[in-house]
């Protein structure tokens, strides 16, 4: 298996190189041009696309400076990558009265108390030197000397050449220094975490009540990021960072901004107050306007290497899709040389081979390329062609997620109609009973009505045959009927 894949990558490596040579024969633009018109006064600089590590901007950058709180950066990385962030960090004597004074501070108390998270937010907001001084101490497992030793072994491998720590706060030492390069190496591994962009974009945290203090309001000190110290330095792209001072190492600065899709890191040495944040902020809008990303995945084609690099064994091979490249805006991605090595390091993962652009003698991005091998069992009923393993005759492919959604869909419309039949039944059953009342009622008052019709003209009928009979009655006395005289007698005197 590696054979294969070492031959595929030789394979890809010839033909990608051949197809980027012939590509710059052709290109009509005379030399490779990399931006770099910006004014910057900081004695040192350098600017790091995150996704590639490539540097858009460099000034100074392998110069040794005083670093100054920024070295907390580091400090948070060795916590978050050694510990968990509810471990309990206990104060010592030496982290509250070495770090005190004039120095940043937010009064902690011997034997105090706190988690590794509520340091972590005192040391990159408030840039606290007890609560660096702290987290080093329970890193180191209560040894200093062993924490900067981690510090210093962090640092070579992450490529580190011009640094050497020996405290974790940044407080002046002769030993202690930085180059920007390596600066931008440490905070761009440090951006990795979570945790640490969470952090150092907050801007504003209140650290709870503990064994000895009351809860206690932390501020960003970064002026990209926070107004707790005037709003004449936001930048509406700044995501997070850290700020660092001392007399001797003048202003310095870390931070992170992105624009377009575009992630960029900033970092500043031997600088003054606001040359620290007008460079920074000057340096991100010339980079944002005059680079671009581009997708390795939706720009190289791999199609002209199929007949080299496939065989009857390899379903697929394909570029990572997340791989990038940034360049010039004034370039093209035509214009970056690439070049394929094998590699073994992510052959879990696939990769054969990675693919690897310069541009301007700049390494400008890259990405992998994926091997998959069929790895599922190969049945007649896949119709899966007769050259890639599968059977010469056709099959119908059953798919028993799609049958039994099928199933369980029709399962759901049976029981929705039966239970449509019992209740419309119900409803038709229930309709009928009041519309039997209702003519029951209608019925019964008719009978009333009717039978208080015949009571009324019965007695009618009685009343009048009284009257009558009255009328008709001989007189008893005389035993002669009685003749009413209509005339009117006259009266007399």
């Amino acid at each position: 298996m590696n054979r294969i894949k070492k031959w595929i990558a030789l394979c890809l490596a010839g033909v990608i190189t051949a197809v980027s040579s012939l590509g710059s024969a052709i290109n009509t633009q005379a030399a490779e041009y990399w931006p770099d018109n910006v004014s910057v006064t900081s004695g040192a600089a350098i600017v790091v696309e995150m996704e590639t590590g490539t540097v858009l901007y460099e000034k100074n950058a392998d110069t040794s400076h005083y670093p100054a709180s920024i070295t907390k950066v580091m400090t948070a990385l060795l916590a978050l990558e050694n510990c968990d962030l509810d471990e309990i960090v206990t104060f010592s004597e030496e982290a509250v009265y070495g770090n005190e004074g004039d120095t940043s501070h937010i009064a902690r108390e011997v034997g105090e108390e706190m988690t590794l998270e509520n340091c972590l937010y005192g040391m990159m907001l408030e840039s606290a030197n007890e609560c660096a001084w702290a987290i080093g101490e329970h890193v180191g497992g209560g040894s200093m000397d062993k924490f900067v030793e981690m510090m210093n072994a962090k640092a070579k491998e992450l490529g580190c050449t011009g640094t050497h720590f020996a405290n974790p706060n940044g407080l002046p030492n002769p030993d202690h220094y930085v180059t920007a390069r390596d600066m931008a190496l440490i905070a761009r591994a440090a951006y990795q975490y979570p945790e640490f962009r969470k952090i150092s974009s907050t801007r504003a945290y209140t650290i709870p009540a503990d064994n000895k203090k009351e809860a206690y309001n932390c501020n960003n000190t970064h002026g990209m990021i926070s107004n707790h110290r005037g709003s004449s330095n936001l930048y509406e792209y700044a995501l997070g960072g850290k700020t660092g001072y001392t007399d001797v190492a003048g202003n310095t600065l870390v931070t992170y901004a992105q624009k377009n899709g575009m992630t960029l890191l900033c970092v500043i040495l031997d600088s003054s107050n606001p040359a620290h944040y007008n460079d920074t902020e000057n340096l991100f809008e010339y980079c944002f306007q005059n680079f671009s990303l581009y997708s390795v995945a939706d720009n190289v084609n791999l199609s002209d290497m199929s007949d080299q690099a496939l065989s009857d064994k390899i379903d697929l091979i394909r570029v990572d899709e997340d791989g990038v490249v940034v360049l010039p805006n004034t370039a093209s991605f035509t214009d970056a040389q690439a070049t394929v090595t094998p590699t073994d390091k992510n052959a879990d993962k696939g990769a054969v081979a990675k693919i690897s652009y310069t541009y301007a003698g700049k390494q400008v991005g890259g990405a992998n390329v994926i091997y998959e091998k069929n790895t599922k069992a190969t049945y007649p009923f896949h119709n899966i062609s007769a050259d890639k393993g599968g059977s010469k005759v056709k099959y119908f492919r059953i798919d028993f997620k799609t049958i039994l959604l099928v199933i369980g869909i029709i399962l759901i419309l049976l029981l929705a109609v039966y239970v449509w039949n019992v209740m419309s039944g119900q409803i038709l059953l229930s309709h009928h009973r009041k519309n039997e009342d209702r003519k029951k009622r209608s019925r019964y008052r008719q009978i009333s009505r009717n039978k208080r019709r015949k009571r009324k003209a019965a007695a009618s009928r009685a009343a009048s045959s009284r009257s009558t009979a009255t009328r008709r009655q001989p007189n008893r006395t005389s035993g002669k009927p009685i003749h009413r005289n209509t005339k009117r007698s006259k009266r007399t005197r």
